[in-house]
């Protein structure tokens, strides 16, 4: 059993033979947690992951269905750390993952430098706005304003963490691009891997996922785009298999 707090509920975790606590007033889990989860490069039998801004555990969760290593989740929220300890421990991964209450930016400090295969993070996408516009509900304005980190921080952090040779990869808005291609480059992130997803046909891109290999050689490669909807508002087949796992 599982201890569920205030409006907590406990949901499938689409394909995946998994449960994760959410709640609609902190935090539920977007498309783009799970497009990062399968898009990244992971060892198979072993290795050693960090996933940053982990949220509720979402993609520490959807990893360790792809990989046997070990898996830490760096959380600031201690609400959002508590219910991805709460899941883990649910879906009996406390041996193969950790979630850790902390700020990214003193985490190398805690868990180590240069010794990990993989880093991910879905960050914060948006610059912290006025008092005025910023969102009322403290979870949502964390995990959507670079308040208690920005992008800098996450690239610089990601490397520190890799080994040489390990991959960071990222989920982020196209309007960034840029800046996530020339701040990867400054922290010795050769970025090796994009690609493109866009909402309908014939619409602009709005996420895009990004790979990179510590001290790789320049080489990149720009992957067939994604697609989400079809003209029906139906997900298209690449989506209904990374969330479904249908063929």
């Amino acid at each position: 059993m599982v201890q569920l707090r205030e409006d907590e509920r406990l949901d499938y975790l689409l394909a995946e033979d998994l449960r994760i606590i959410q709640s609609p007033s902190v935090f539920a889990f977007s498309l783009d947690a799970v497009l990062l989860s399968k898009f990244v490069n992971v060892p198979i039998q072993k290795g050693k992951l960090v996933d940053l801004c982990s949220g509720n555990g979402i993609i520490p969760l959807l990893l360790s269905t792809r990989t046997k290593g070990s898996i830490i989740g760096v959380e600031i929220q201690e609400r959002l750390c508590d219910m991805a300890r709460r899941s883990v421990n649910y879906n009996e991964l406390s041996q193969q993952i950790e979630m850790i209450h902390g700020d990214l930016k003193e985490i190398v400090k805690e868990i180590g430098y240069s010794k990990y295969d993989v880093v991910t993070c879905n960050p914060p996408y948006f610059p912290t706005p006025s008092q005025e516009e910023i969102n009322k509900n403290e979870h949502y304005a964390i995990a959507r304003h670079e308040i208690m980190c920005n992008l800098e921080d996450v690239i610089r952090v990601s490397s520190q963490l890799l080994r040489q040779g390990g991959k960071a990869a990222f989920v982020h808005r196209p309007g960034r691009l840029m800046d996530i291609l020339s701040l990867m480059r400054q922290y010795r992130i050769e970025p090796k891997r994009l690609q493109f997803v866009y909402p309908k046909q014939n619409k602009e891109a709005n996420t895009i996922l990004i790979e990179g290999i510590k001290d790789g050689n320049p080489d990149l490669k720009v992957l067939p785009p994604l697609v989400v909807y079809n003209e029906q508002n139906e997900y298209n087949p690449d989506i209904r298999r990374i969330l479904y796992g249908e063929q």
